[in-house]
C-alpha cells in the first residue's frame, strides 16, 4: 500500500476530530457519502483528487494537509 494512503486516512481522521465532526457531518459538508469518508479514513480506497479537495474545503484546510499532514498540529 502506498504511503500516501496511510497519510490521507490518518490526517483525515485527525482533522475531522479536531473539528469535532462525525463522519456523517463531514460527508454532508463535503457532499460525499458517509461510507466514502469512512473508507478513506480506513485507507480502504485512494480518494480521487476531487474528493480530497472536497474534504479539504469542508475541513477548511489546503488539500496538501490531507496528503502530507502538518507538522504544527500536535496529536
Amino acid at each position: 500500500m502506498p504511503a500516501t494512503l496511510v497519510h490521507v486516512g490518518e490526517n483525515l481522521r485527525r482533522l475531522r476530530t479536531l473539528n469535532a465532526l462525525t463522519q456523517a457531518q463531514l460527508a454532508e459538508r463535503a457532499g460525499l457519502t458517509e461510507s466514502s469518508v469512512a473508507r478513506a479514513e480506513r485507507n480502504e480506497t485512494e480518494p480521487h483528487m476531487t474528493t480530497v479537495r472536497k474534504l479539504a474545503d469542508a475541513l477548511g484546510v489546503h488539500p496538501r494537509e490531507l496528503v502530507e499532514g502538518s507538522s504544527d498540529v500536535q496529536h
